[in-house]
């Protein structure tokens, strides 16, 4: 058998599991978008907009230790690193690569790694990089330690179900020794104070932050805060930092102006409107007799079992100009399809009324 005839019998089992995905067909442009993460709508800020056309050049010319060396990566890590409370921040070309840069990285100096079993794929995929063993705990509760080190590896906001974790309660579990990891990356310009997530204002050298400037910074790429020294490992030895090419240095600029924005009056402006946005969606949610949790989260899950009924129901809002795509295994848990639901600053009321609407029919 060739090796097209068993990709062939791979994407025939995947059809048979209705989990076939596809990026062919146009963007639905006259659709209510539930389905993207610029959850402060920045992508399209008149500002941040600008700042990238005033772009002097299109490519970064190598990785940071080599030809890509720009003003623009040193002034946005260093902005990033305040509006964070950390010591040093490093800047990588995406979230994902950060992960698993991070992963084997920081998983090299401790005894073990314990995950939660939800965490996103970046996650996964760094800590099958690394040669420490790992183990998996029930989603939000971590195991107490043992006396070996460890690093904790959660997501503060999680990207499929909208539920935050305690975070002052993982540090209380953290030994002098361990580490907590934490991805920030839906939280971050959304919840926290001046949007700065949910680890804000803990002040503790053995948390990591791993953000995305793809979300709520409308822009591309990713980073790590930390420690001083843990920050300067990643750029000695991440080998997701060391051997990629560095981000368009125009997309920095682009980032600290959104950060700018995000961080003040505009970005507490939103975050509130974002709120009301949410209070309203939930009440309609509840007329439907689906649940979601009174509190604010720009994810909304709408759990509807198998694969064949979140497509059908995917497909009928579709139908009625709103777009909220079905979410299949392996993304989220098999029995657990669902739509995912993005709540974004530039939704309204009469968005919601719409959807929910909508979803009445879709799921009668």
């Amino acid at each position: 058998m060739s090796y097209l005839e068993r990709a062939r019998a791979q994407l025939a089992q995947i059809e048979s599991m209705h989990r076939r995905r596809s990026i062919d067909g146009h963007p639905f442009v006259d659709a209510i978008d539930f389905s993207g993460n610029d959850y402060l709508a920045l992508s399209h800020e008149p500002q941040v907009v600008e700042a990238l056309r005033r772009a002097r050049s299109v490519g970064s010319g190598g990785s940071r230790l080599l030809g890509g060396r720009h003003r623009e990566y040193y002034l946005l890590e260093e902005e990033l690193a305040s509006w964070l409370g950390r010591e040093r921040a490093l800047l990588f070309s995406s979230g994902y690569h950060a992960a698993i840069g991070v992963a084997p990285t920081i998983g090299d100096l401790v005894d073990r790694l314990d995950s939660d079993e939800l965490n996103h794929a970046c996650w996964i995929d760094g800590m099958r990089l690394s040669r420490t063993p790992r183990a998996i705990y029930a989603h939000g509760r971590p195991p107490i330690g043992d006396g070996r080190s460890r690093a904790i590896v959660t997501e503060s906001l999680f990207s499929m179900d909208g539920d935050a974790i305690d975070v002052a309660r993982y540090r209380a579990l953290l030994a002098a020794h361990d580490v907590l990891i934490l991805d920030e990356a839906h939280a971050l310009g959304v919840l926290g104070p001046r949007g700065a997530g949910l680890a804000a204002g803990i002040d503790d050298e053995r948390i990591l932050v791993m953000g995305t400037l793809s979300k709520s910074f409308g822009c591309f790429g990713g980073f790590v805060a930390g420690a001083s020294d843990a920050i300067e490992l990643l750029v000695n030895r991440a080998r997701s930092f060391i051997f990629d090419t560095a981000m368009p240095p125009a997309l920095a600029t682009a980032a600290r102006v959104a950060l700018m924005l995000l961080a003040g009056e505009l970005g507490d402006r939103r975050r509130a409107e974002m709120r009301e946005t949410y209070a309203h969606l939930h009440a309609g949610l509840a007329s439907l007799g689906l649940a979601s949790s009174a509190e604010f989260s720009p994810i909304v899950p709408i759990v509807l079992g198998s694969e064949e009924r979140a497509l059908a129901v995917a497909a009928k809002l579709r139908e009625g100009r709103i777009e909220a795509p079905a979410i299949r295994p392996p993304t989220v848990p098999r029995g657990s399809s669902r739509l995912r639901l993005s709540l974004r600053a530039d939704h309204r009321k009469e968005h919601v009324d719409l959807l929910v609407e909508r979803l009445r029919a879709a799921m009668a």
